[in-house]
Formats: structure tokens, sequence, C-alpha cells
């Protein structure tokens, strides 16, 4: 569905990060541990919360 606001682990916020990230490195060519870094994510939970996020509202929408 929609990115999680807060890391699971950590609490720390990572939704804010989602659209950049998107734009730049899951649409883009840029490598998604450097569009991190820049972003300045560095916990690996928070990382795993923003690279393993799939995006499921366009698939189950229909269905609404």
């Amino acid at each position: 569905m929609m990115v999680p606001v807060r890391c699971f682990t950590c609490g720390s916020v990572v939704g804010q990060h989602w659209e950049e990230f998107k734009d730049r490195a899951v649409e883009g060519e840029e490598e998604a541990g450097a569009v991190l870094d820049d972003l300045g994510v560095s916990r690996h939970c928070c990382r795993r919360m923003l690279v393993s996020h799939t995006d499921l509202v366009d698939v189950v929408a229909p269905y609404q």
C-alpha cells in the first residue's frame, strides 16, 4: 500500500523520503544506496523500509 510513515524498528520518520527516493532510484538511473546516503537515511532498518517497499495502491484501487 502506502509507504509507512515511521520505521517499524526504530521509529524514525522515513515517509518523507519516499517520493524523492522513488523518483531518483526506482524510476531513475541512480543507485538506491547512493540516493539513501544523499537523503541522510543511514540506519539499516530505515533503509530496508524504503528499499523493500512495493507500491500496491494502483493494484488494489480498482477493487474498492
